[in-house]
């Protein structure tokens, strides 16, 4: 069977950014509870009328650029996110269009909230491994700042908008080297949008639904999944701790991120760190800070790099990967 190698990044981040000092007119809080609990400093929010179609296009040029000339050939498109831009068709369907992707490839999104992106890469590299594709466009795309209740200090400061994406193609070289996929939606009260179509018409129009999320347990639950997925991943692959030389996490919170790194026995600098300036962007905060830290340098090819995420449902997932 044929490897799935990352051929490019790319990533896109809307213009405006609202700091902390901007949240302490909204809200009960302040840029220094907010710095010490979640190392967020600011976050990029959609304008009016920017869709997450629109943020995923961005985010996808930027990667095919990178991988080069060949994109035609292009044959897979899928989109993790939580805020598509219609109920249906799907994002991916709109970006075929809007690409100029040839008629009959195959697209469609994924909704595994923050591991959305590590669920899509897997799903990606399952079709180039066993033939069914063989160049793939694989996206994390969020307009998260529409499902936020800004009156809510312990979720509005938390979140921003952005997408990363990655092509990925059939190689003979070592690319993605495992995949770690987990589900379990026994505490899905813990953090939830407890609004949707099911619900019926009434319901649809009475509100909008926001996050709804028990901070302190799914902290607790994320640091302990985590580490558990770390040691997965690392036996599966006959590894030491010291074998990674980077950790791409899900950038929803510093102390959960240190964590993870401590447990991997990583310094600081071999841990790529966004979230200080992005936020959590759900489903793209994984693309978006590895497109960063390949474009600045600090990952070169053949480095071993873990990507891991823990997400509502909840979802949790790692990729062990050779760039």
């Amino acid at each position: 069977m044929s490897q799935a190698r990352i051929a490019g990044t790319g990533s896109y981040l809307p213009r405006r950014v609202m700091t902390n000092a901007e949240l302490e007119c909204l809200v009960d809080t302040s840029d220094e509870w907010i710095l010490e609990r979640t190392g967020i400093a600011q976050r990029h929010i959609a304008a009016d009328g920017e869709t997450c179609a629109d943020l995923a296009e961005q985010a996808a040029r930027a990667a095919m650029a990178a991988a080069g000339p060949d994109n035609g050939s292009i044959d897979l498109v899928i989109v993790a996110t939580s805020t598509p831009e219609h109920v249906f068709p799907s994002t991916a369907c709109r970006l075929v269009e809007r690409l100029g992707l040839p008629g009959g490839v195959i697209a469609f999104d994924v909704a595994a909230a923050c591991s959305g992106f590590v669920y899509a890469l897997d799903i990606a590299n399952r079709f180039i491994r066993t033939g069914g594709a063989h160049r793939a466009l694989v996206i994390g795309a969020e307009v998260f700042s529409r499902i936020l209740d800004w009156s809510d200090r312990s979720t509005c400061v938390l979140f921003g908008d952005g997408s990363g994406a990655v092509v990925l193609e059939a190689s003979d070289q070592a690319g993605i080297l495992s995949t770690h996929l987990h589900a379990d939606g026994r505490q899905t009260s813990l953090l939830n949008v407890p609004w949707g179509v099911g619900q019926g018409y009434e319901a649809l129009e009475a509100e909008r639904g926001t996050v709804s999320m028990r901070g302190n347990e799914v902290f607790r639950v994320a640091v302990r999944t985590l580490g558990g997925l770390v040691d997965e991943t690392l036996k599966a692959n006959g590894l030491e701790r010291g074998d990674v030389d980077w950790l791409v996490p899900h950038q929803a919170n510093i102390r959960i991120m240190d964590a993870t790194a401590r447990k991997l026995g990583l310094p600081a600098e071999r841990m790529v760190s966004t979230v200080a300036r992005h936020g959590n962007t759900s489903a793209a905060s994984i693309p978006l800070a590895l497109d960063e830290a390949v474009r600045d340098g600090r990952i070169q090819r053949g480095e071993l790099l873990l990507l891991e995420a823990f997400g509502a449902g909840f979802t949790w997932g790692s990729a062990l990967i050779r760039y």
